[in-house]
C-alpha cells in the first residue's frame, strides 16, 4: 500500500485509484454523475471534473471492422490510441478460422450480434473489398467510410497505411 503524507494528513494513495475506479466504473454502467455522487459519498461536481480530467475526446463513436489485414497489431494500436471504443480487425488466417470453427448457427448468430453491436456506433470504418463494403453501407443504418483494400474476393492479407486510417479518424471526430 503506497501511503503519502500531507501536511498532518496520512493519504492512501490505493484508496484513491479504487475509488476513482469505482466512480468511473458506476458512470460507465449508466448511472448519472448524481447517482454515482450520492453513492460514494462525493459531490456530482468532484464526478464531472473527474471526468474532465480523464476526457480523451468528445463527439462520435467510432468502430472499425477490417479484414484480411497485414499490419493488424499496429492499426489495432492506432486506433487504440485515437479513442475508437469497438475493433475487429482479422489477418487472412483468423478470418478464415473464424468462419471454419463455427457451425453454421453459431457463425450467423455471430455476425448479427457484431451487426447489432456496429449499429450502436455513430460512424463505422469497414476495410476490405469492394463487396464487403457496399454489403456494410446496406445493412447498417449509419455513416460507413469503406476503405478499399482490394476486389472480391480478396486473397491474403494487405497492407493498410495506418497514417491514413489515423487522418480519417481524426477527420471524423472533428467532424460533428
Amino acid at each position: 500500500m503506497k501511503i503519502i503524507r500531507i501536511g498532518s494528513k496520512l493519504i492512501s494513495v490505493d484508496k484513491i485509484y479504487n475509488a476513482v475506479d469505482k466512480i468511473l466504473q458506476l458512470r460507465s454502467s449508466g448511472l448519472s454523475q448524481q447517482e454515482v455522487g450520492e453513492k460514494m459519498n462525493v459531490d456530482r461536481t468532484f464526478i464531472s471534473r473527474l471526468e474532465s480530467l480523464g476526457e480523451i475526446r468528445k463527439g462520435k463513436r467510432i468502430a472499425v471492422v477490417g479484414f484480411p489485414i497485414e499490419n493488424k497489431e499496429e492499426l489495432q494500436n492506432a486506433l487504440a490510441s485515437r479513442g475508437v471504443e469497438y475493433m475487429l480487425i482479422m489477418t487472412d488466417e483468423e478470418r478464415w478460422r473464424f468462419v471454419q470453427e463455427s457451425n453454421g448457427m453459431e457463425l450467423f448468430n455471430t455476425v448479427m450480434e457484431i451487426i447489432t453491436k456496429l449499429r450502436s456506433y455513430d460512424v463505422v470504418l469497414v476495410l476490405g473489398s469492394n463487396y464487403r463494403i457496399k454489403l456494410s453501407e446496406a445493412l447498417l443504418d449509419k455513416e460507413v467510410i469503406g476503405i478499399e483494400i482490394g476486389k472480391s474476393p480478396i486473397k491474403g492479407d494487405k497492407y493498410v497505411p495506418v497514417e491514413e486510417i489515423e487522418k480519417i479518424i481524426d477527420r471524423v471526430m472533428l467532424d460533428k
